[in-house]
């Protein structure tokens, strides 16, 4: 009896045995043999396409669990019963049943397919584009993130950011890691634990927050001795839910906070107990259909510079360990109504936005009233510019506004860059009294700018640009230069502001950042005198003598004329994996201050520092 080998294997044809023996290899048969070779190869061949189509079907089962947990997301798409079809067809064709699959990828970020249509991968990941037409569903506005697929959409090359970076954490960029699914919500997590610390030439009492109208002058003490800070205060927690309203719209809502607040029992001796405080706290409806944004709550100033489009998380904030940013970085988080609409494929954005309204005054030389918030003018007039915060606010001033500030921008994301302008209208207001009668006085402040990104090597090496100039609108720049002043007759005076930063950001890889920035900002002056006493913003009158002299009577800190900072940095994500990232940083800043030109000179000062800091991004 001869023995005979056997092979075995299931083929897209139907099973196929090979059996090798004396009747199959006679000597000297060669077309037996030649037969054989071709067997052997059809089979390889076959084989091959059998391992292929098992992987597609491995990646299309994890693709379908990760619907599974998206909830009725899914549904919306009816993407479950066509991904459960695709699994059954590449079942049949291949004539394997497959029980489950062991593996699953890591996360990947969003991507086209070969069809030129977006496609999105993650942890709550949903497709974007379908069909020949290509028409935007709600995911191409809100899905995984709505910062990052809209940014790819229309790929200007800036790109979003990098979520681990700085300017992305400052923005409130959320986390790949911490999603999580109750029902038709979606809740992402974001944030870091923070350790920072500032060495500086002078004692400046505000930590990591650089207060620059409070940088002393030669005549205090401060200026003469160095001073060491740390601090945790600024580790950070945000959180959006987000949900599908219908097949086109969606909603979401985000918290961010962090220990910022100084609060009355906040000791710098022992508990270090800073105060928790909102950061932002905003909703947004966003319709693909109409291609129609809406946010409301508090967020990022729309004026602030952005990225991409006119998108939340994705404003362009400096790199920098210091909190208070960079000196000329137009930005303020308020309350606002904005109403966005996009056109050409996300390309063309227009944005308006109500925003609220705090004018900040100067009123040097005027001598205070009663109360906070009211000043005697030199004819004994009283001017109401505000009232202390009562009730559940605190007692710091809030102003008195008749009007919110009125801000339009309009954004283009060619194919290289992204190219902002921007305007704003403020209304300063005031109410003048005199026993038994009183008038009311409204100004009209407001101005523009604009800012772009220019991807030099895109997503490696990119110039930031930006800039805003007008009256009354100094509280938009880091500095807090005032808005307005007085005039003679009580009513408000809008301060001419200026403001701007230019700066170089590098990627060299993934793991580092490295940065150099340059800021300006300037105010304007508006005064009077009157019985030979100054009064008002940036008068020649006012005292700078004892300016140059330690404990020497000296009026500069209170008039400010302009302030630059130079700044260059680094940052190293060393640890960087499925548990989130650690990174470090260091920071060389130089900043320097001039006052207005009074009796006696105009004084200037200077400040120099050296920032640490360590954080766990443990969401990134």
């Amino acid at each position: 009896m001869k023995k005979r080998l056997c092979m075995g294997t299931v083929l897209a044809s139907g099973p196929l045995l090979l059996c090798l023996g004396a009747p199959a290899m006679a000597a000297g048969d060669d077309a037996s043999l030649d037969a054989l070779e071709q067997q052997i190869s059809r089979i390889q061949s076959e084989q091959r396409a059998l391992q292929k189509a098992l992987v597609s079907v491995q990646k299309q089962i994890a693709a379908h669990r990760t619907v599974a947990h998206a909830g009725n997301a899914a549904a919306h798409h009816g993407m479950a019963a066509h991904q459960l079809a695709s699994v059954d067809a590449a079942d049949h064709e291949a004539g394997i049943a497959v029980a489950s699959t062991e593996h699953e990828e890591e996360p990947a970020p969003h991507h086209l397919g070969a069809n030129g249509h977006f496609h999105a991968s993650g942890p709550d990941a949903q497709p974007v584009f379908g069909g020949a037409e290509d028409t935007p569903t709600v995911e191409s506005v809100v899905g995984h993130r709505a910062e990052d697929i809209i940014s790819r959409v229309a790929e200007n090359g800036v790109g979003p950011h990098s979520r681990e970076t700085a300017g992305a954490q400052a923005a409130g960029a959320l986390g790949d890691h911490g999603v999580f699914h109750l029902g038709p919500v979606t809740l992402i997590l974001g944030g870091f634990i923070d350790a920072s610390a500032v060495e500086s030439n002078r004692h400046t009492a505000s930590g990591t927050f650089n207060f620059w109208q409070a940088t002393p002058f030669k005549n205090e003490p401060r200026y003469h001795t160095d001073n060491f800070d740390g601090s945790a205060r600024y580790s950070r927690l945000s959180l959006m839910a987000r949900g599908n309203v219908d097949k086109y719209s969606t909603i979401s809502g985000v918290f961010e906070m962090d220990f910022g607040a100084g609060a009355a029992t906040t000791d710098a001796y022992e508990s270090n107990s800073y105060a928790f405080r909102m950061r932002q706290a905003y909703l947004a409806y966003d319709n693909s259909k109409e291609n129609f944004h809406f946010l409301a709550g508090q967020a990022w100033s729309m004026l602030t510079p952005g990225r991409v489009g006119i998108i939340p998380r994705q404003e362009s904030l400096p790199e920098t360990i210091e909190s208070s940013m960079l000196v000329g970085q137009t930005w303020a988080r308020q309350l606002q109504f904005r109403f966005v609409k996009d056109f050409l494929n996300h390309r063309l954005w227009t944005g308006l936005s109500i925003e609220n309204s705090a004018t900040l005054y100067s009123t040097n030389g005027f001598a205070a009233g009663s109360t906070d918030g009211q000043v005697i003018m030199p004819g004994g007039q009283t001017v109401t510019v505000g009232s202390a915060g009562t009730g559940l606010t605190n007692n710091a001033l809030f102003p008195n506004e008749i009007a919110p500030d009125v801000i339009g921008k309009i954004a283009w994301d060619p194919h290289w860059g992204h190219y902002e302008v921007e305007g704003i209208l403020h209304f300063p207001h005031d109410r003048v009294s005199t026993l038994g009668a009183g008038k009311n006085h409204t100004a009209v402040g407001g101005g523009g700018g604009g800012s772009m990104i220019l991807p030099v090597v895109p997503h490696k090496v990119e110039v930031r640009l930006a800039g805003l100039a007008g009256y009354g609108i100094g509280r938009y720049g880091s500095v807090l230069l005032p808005d307005a002043t007085l005039k003679s007759n009580g009513a408000p005076s809008p301060l001419f502001s200026m403001q701007g930063t230019a700066g170089i950001i590098a990627h060299p890889n993934p793991l580092i950042d490295v940065y150099g920035y340059f800021g300006y900002q300037q105010a304007g002056r508006s005064y009077f005198s009157e019985g030979g006493t100054p009064y008002g913003y940036g008068n020649p009158g006012y005292n700078s003598a004892g300016c140059y002299t330690e404990l020497g009577s000296c009026d500069a800190g209170s008039n400010i004329h302009s302030v630059m900072e130079a700044t260059v940095g680094a940052w190293y994500r060393f640890l960087k994996g499925r548990y989130g990232t650690v990174e470090g940083g260091v920071q060389l800043a130089y900043s320097r201050i001039h006052a207005w030109e009074g009796n006696g000179g105009a004084p200037d000062t200077s400040l120099s520092e050296v920032f640490m800091d360590f954080r766990y991004l443990p969401f990134q």
